[in-house]
């Protein structure tokens, strides 16, 4: 048993960890980053970046053994040879579902920041304030205005491109110069906003894509292979970004192969005093002391950190006195909307492979807009012509065919809905001591679904998209629902969410648990109701705002 202090320990090295590890080591805390899975270094590590789909054994697919020794991953598009191991092994790490739960994950350093979409938008205070006012689950416990500066502080060094578009629902941030609408797309987003009298909108999406050098970071390079790691640092991720910025302090000690088992718990003072880690490789236990706790290791596996601690004290671990740790589970519900076909463009082409899309806000029960439903939706897609992967009809062998497919084929466009789950209690999380992981840990057990809010809303999902592509000229207009599992969005949130009441809430405003004020969690466990906008630019703005409040706590010995 090897006991080693530090000022602060951060749990987890995806975005949230990332930034906490960045912040924290800013400050001047000595702080230990741990990691469950392998290292990755930023550029050697990504093995796939410069490779052509032709240069894949199996041509970036999946093969027949893929697909057995990953059953849940193979259910989506994340199951694919060109970047496998950033993937979990499924067999190592299993989990129950009590219902069909989808759950993608990625145990190495920098999680799934090196695979997340980049969409990076502001929630407004239609969702901070929303429970409240329709009396789901519980208020949040802060504001956009608390938030704002610090949506501010995380857009400036993430950078992130967008185009201030002045929408109430969408609020506008700090960007660097906006990607481009292609021809078709400029088209249909003059189209909405002249139909609908600019109550409807179609922007470019604000992504962590740099369009300028930005930090010692390379611009955007257009070639739309974010998924496999980006020798030039043109996306945020914890290798390109966070990591780096920490390093440079020499505050920053970084173990990974680090299995947090939980969280030591220190009844008399009733402030955490470090963490308990099992080394993966050697099955070795350690403990690790600090001054402070920041769990960031993704949505579920933060709950399973919390409840498997301080089980002497609190039958459901650190953090479950008010009933609601493992609770509350919500993602974003989609696989659905509708395409077409744009006619008239024939002589128009695009540069590069933009990785990025359009964007649609949410225009459902806002504005006077009342559904038989709660909240809403908003669109993602794009437009594009079809190239030499596609079907011709009348062509299947030959030189015909050959020649066919030299030429970009027709112009589509295709738009799908992001909808917000409600937090629901019995959506919920829990520990199967039965089934044990390779490690011999106890593994999660997952009982959550959609009901039929969402199922309402599924409805003008793709009902709402066929009307606005025909509005705007597109032929051939089609709807799609491809149905949904909870958790195929990878946006797991709640479990142990935010609030004003202890007795409620897991955590306050801050970002603390109430059962220790030393422990802050602020990945998307945190998350008090989900938006229809994607979550991880909120996870890093509340990392940075509760890394300052820790600190000043600190320095004011209330820690």
């Amino acid at each position: 048993m090897a006991n080693q202090s530090y000022d602060a320990i951060v749990i987890g090295s995806g975005i949230s960890g990332g930034w906490a590890a960045k912040e924290l080591t800013e400050r001047g805390l000595k702080t230990l980053l741990l990691e469950r899975g392998r290292n990755i270094e930023h550029i050697k590590d990504y093995p796939s970046t410069s490779k052509a789909p032709w240069e894949f054994e199996h041509r970036g697919g999946r093969t027949q053994e893929m697909i057995e020794n990953y059953p849940v991953l193979k259910r989506d598009y994340p199951l694919n040879e060109a970047n496998l191991d950033f993937w979990v092994n499924e067999k190592e790490s299993p989990y129950v579902e009590i219902k069909r739960f989808d759950w993608y994950r990625g145990y190495q350093v920098g999680g799934r920041s090196l695979t997340w979409g980049r969409q990076s938008y502001r929630f407004s205070d239609f969702d901070f304030e929303a429970n409240a006012k329709e009396g789901i689950a519980v208020d949040w416990p802060i504001r956009y205005k608390e938030i704002a500066p610090w949506y501010s502080y995380a857009e400036r060094f993430a950078g992130i491109n967008g185009n201030a578009d002045g929408l109430a629902q969408l609020p506008d941030g700090e960007y660097l110069p906006p990607m481009e609408l292609n021809c078709v797309e400029k088209d249909v987003a003059a189209r909405i906003r002249s139909h609908y009298k600019n109550a409807r909108a179609m922007i470019i999406g604000r992504s962590a894509n740099l369009t300028a050098k930005h930090h010692h970071r390379t611009n955007c390079q257009y070639q739309n292979k974010c998924w496999l790691g980006c020798q030039f640092g043109g996306y945020f991720s914890t290798q390109s970004a966070t990591l780096p910025a920490a390093m440079a302090t020499g505050n920053l000690t970084l173990r990974p192969w680090s299995i947090v088992t939980r969280v030591l718990y220190d009844k008399d003072t009733k402030k955490a005093s470090g963490v308990e880690v099992l080394d993966a490789e050697t099955n070795q236990t350690y403990e690790f002391s600090s001054k402070i706790v920041f769990v960031c290791a993704s949505t579920l596996n933060s709950t399973w950190i919390l409840m498997n601690s301080a089980t002497d004290i609190w039958d459901g671990g650190l953090g479950s006195s008010s009933g609601e740790l493992g609770h509350n589970l919500m993602d974003h519900h989609f696989r659905c909307g509708a395409s077409g076909v744009a006619e008239g463009y024939d002589d128009k082409y695009y540069y590069g492979r933009r990785p990025n899309g359009i964007y649609i806000p949410r225009f459902r029960n806002l504005f006077g807009d009342k559904r038989d439903y709660l909240r809403g939706f908003g669109y993602q897609g794009s437009a594009s012509r079809e190239n030499w992967g596609r079907e011709i009809a009348e062509f299947n062998i030959g030189g015909e065919f050959k020649d066919a497919l030299c030429e970009p084929g027709q112009w589509r466009i295709g738009i799908g809905a992001f909808g917000e789950t409600l937090p629901y209690h019995e959506n919920m999380i829990s520990l199967d001591k039965k089934v044990k992981d390779k490690w011999g840990l106890p593994v999660l057990a997952i009982d959550c679904e959609i009901k039929a809010n969402e199922h309402a809303m599924r409805k003008d999902m793709m009902l709402d998209a066929k009307e606005m592509l025909e509005v705007s000229g597109m032929k051939d207009v089609n709807t799609y629902d491809s149905g949904y599992a909870m958790g195929q969005g990878i946006h797991e949130m709640g479990t142990a969410r935010m609030g004003k009441d202890r007795k409620t809430s897991v955590l306050n405003q801050w970002n603390q648990v109430w059962d220790a004020p030393n422990v802050f969690v602020t990945d998307g466990s945190c998350m008090t109701s989900a938006s229809c906008v994607n979550p991880s630019l909120t996870y890093m703005a509340l990392t940075a705002r509760a890394v300052d409040f820790a600190v000043g706590e600190m320095k004011k010995r209330n820690i």
